[in-house]
């Protein structure tokens, strides 16, 4: 177990967000109390602003850049680079190992599985997913969301060596059935889908999550907008696009220049998503290419690809706090937190340098 210090009552005084109140709290327990206990209680922070603890929507404890990672002591330090850089809850959009030890560990950030990948055989990174054909994808989702915590995650498009270029891996009957079916179970349905052609099978079958999308016409926009999709952008993976080209040019050229395409136009797409109304979390896709604990780095593509700093850090915090339903700041909720001395909504210096830092009710920054 890692070391945090634990006090029983705790007491931190400060302008909480999203209200914009300035109040005392208390911490009894490893939740939140807006009526003062009886007895001793260690003051933590005053004067500063409080806000529910980061949410990092896309990556993969348990996967790095250099393989599998099964040994759980390795996960755990993942999940520790999450923590350091604000990130208290985690989605893990598929895994190739067996994480769950994340989620026994009092230090860690909160953990949200999604089982593994599910891919079509020789359309997906090798060895990652769970690979099956269409007939049988119904059957798989039903298998991972059993293994899941609410969550499935297929792997939709990829390149067909056969074309040369991004081509959906699965039929829209399929498709159809596979995240109907996952609804029937009360699952949710994220899907790695960085071209256009895979998106309107997705959007019209119920897709819940798109991940990466940078294939988003107007149109689709549009279409993902009223059928109440997500989008969980990783824009600091969306950056590896280039290399994926120049690794691509030899055998691929059509595949290198379409993947040169969509990052050329992923931060208009983005910013037009934002407008429309979709909704727009924050994901590294940390454990693949990149390591984990880019939270904060995310959060300044985000603003950078011109969506307004308070609605970015409003949808890493509470707003994907409360889609990936548990509470932000309110009497009874965990105190998993952030304390920094000036608003963060305005100041991305306080957002990069917090003045504490706590997880279940424990202080560990």
């Amino acid at each position: 177990m890692g070391s945090v210090r634990v006090v029983t009552v705790l007491h931190l005084r400060g302008v909480f967000l999203p209200d914009e109140t300035e109040r005392d709290a208390w911490i009894v327990d490893g939740r939140l109390t807006f009526d003062r206990p009886r007895g001793e209680t260690d003051t933590i922070a005053t004067g500063g602003w409080v806000t529910p603890g980061f949410v990092d929507a896309h990556c993969h404890v348990g996967l790095a850049p250099a393989g599998h990672v099964p040994d759980p002591d390795a996960q755990a330090e993942q999940a520790l680079l999450d923590r350091a850089a604000g990130a208290l809850l985690l989605r893990d959009a598929g895994s190739p190992v067996d994480n769950r030890s994340v989620q026994q560990r009092d230090d860690l950030p909160r953990l949200i599985r999604a089982g593994r990948h599910i891919a079509r055989p020789k359309r997906y990174i090798r060895g990652l997913g769970v690979e099956v054909e269409p007939v049988d994808l119904v059957a798989e989702v039903e298998r991972q969301a059993a293994l899941g915590d609410g969550w499935v995650k297929l792997a939709a498009d990829w390149i067909d060596r056969n074309v040369g270029d991004l081509a959906p891996a699965w039929p829209d009957d399929a498709l159809a059935a596979a995240i109907g079916r996952a609804h029937e179970l009360g699952v949710r349905v994220a899907a790695h889908v960085f071209g256009e052609d895979a998106l309107p099978g997705l959007i019209a079958a119920g897709l819940d999550s798109i991940e990466h999308g940078t294939g988003l016409s107007d149109d689709l926009i549009a279409d993902a907008k009223a059928a109440g999709c997500v989008l969980v952008p990783t824009l600091v993976n969306i950056d590896n696009y280039a290399q994926i080209a120049a690794s691509a040019q030899g055998k691929f050229p059509v595949y290198a220049a379409h993947m040169r395409a969509l990052f050329a136009t992923s931060r208009e797409r983005i910013r037009a998503a934002h407008e429309a109304g979709i909704a727009v979390y924050t994901g590294t896709d940390a454990g693949g290419s990149l390591p984990h604990g880019l939270v904060r780095s995310e959060i300044l593509a985000l603003v950078g690809a011109g969506i307004p700093l308070p609605e970015v850090i409003a949808q890493a915090s509470w707003r994907a706090r409360e889609w990936l339903g548990l509470p932000g700041l309110a009497e009874g909720a965990p105190a998993d937190l952030i304390v920094y001395d000036t608003d963060p909504r305005a100041d991305l210096a306080a957002m990069m340098t917090p003045r504490r830092t706590l997880l279940r009710g424990a202080v560990v920054g």
